[in-house]
């Protein structure tokens, strides 16, 4: 039997393309959503349509997920995993950084919901997968628009439970802390990029993007009638 197509945004790098590879590895067909369009298809996964795709453009989100699910069929999940992370005093930080951080962490995740959610309620079925952060749920140093994003995307993703689940549609929020990507390498303060830098030698290294995927893998393979509200992973040796 066809297994069900899986929607995965921010899929050329970390945890996004590591959760492409764990469900290729289960024999679902992907569409794999980014701007680097190269990174995706040197995965080589079989059954994937990757598309370059910026997530606060509505119109070509939803234009590319009619697409993939003319090809493989409707969407199963949709794992909203695009992010921005530009850190900085809020005294200092440039206000732009906070236009970009809230289009693609907030409006991002919302634009993928709105591609999927009609059909996925329509056929009562259907896995809304929110990845936010341990920082949408406590704060951090330098941290204040970031985590005013993942808070966002912690309160859409409960409500959103809320309007859904009467309609058999899951919504699930991944909540990782640290993670081994190029995330931070997107912040411009360079002095917060050295302290994160020791922060991370003296704990002793943060969590794989694959042990992300394996815990966005574990909500997913739930009967359908069981909801993993919510997952947060952190290294065992980190504190805040």
């Amino acid at each position: 039997m066809t297994k069900p197509l899986i929607v995965i945004t921010g899929a050329s790098s970390g945890i996004g393309r590591a959760t492409a590879q764990r469900f290729s590895r289960e024999g679902h067909p992907l569409l794999l959503l980014a701007r680097n369009l190269a990174a995706m298809q040197a995965l080589g996964l079989p059954e994937c349509l990757c598309l370059a795709v910026d997530v606060t453009d509505r119109a070509a989100m939803q234009d590319a997920i009619a697409r993939a699910e003319q090809q493989f069929g409707p969407t199963g999940a949709i794992v909203n995993n695009a992010g921005m992370m530009l850190l900085g005093e809020m005294q200092r930080q440039n206000p732009d950084e906070w236009d970009t951080m809230f289009d693609v962490n907030v409006k991002g995740v919302l634009n993928g919901v709105h591609a999927v959610l009609p059909g996925m309620i329509a056929r009562r079925s259907g896995t809304i997968i929110n990845v936010s952060s341990i920082a949408g749920r406590k704060t951090f140093p330098s941290h204040v628009a970031y985590c005013g994003t993942k808070f966002a995307v912690h309160a859409i993703s409960e409500n959103l439970r809320e309007e859904v689940a009467g309609h058999d549609v899951r919504v699930v929020t991944i909540a990782p802390g640290a993670v081994e990507t190029n995330l931070l390498s997107h912040t411009t303060d360079q002095a917060i990029k050295d302290n994160y830098g020791q922060w991370k030698e003296e704990m002793g290294g943060v969590i794989a993007p694959e042990d992300v995927a394996e815990a966005i893998w574990y909500a997913w393979r739930q009967p359908a009638n069981v909801c993993i509200r919510e997952i947060v992973l952190a290294a065992t040796r980190q504190q805040p």
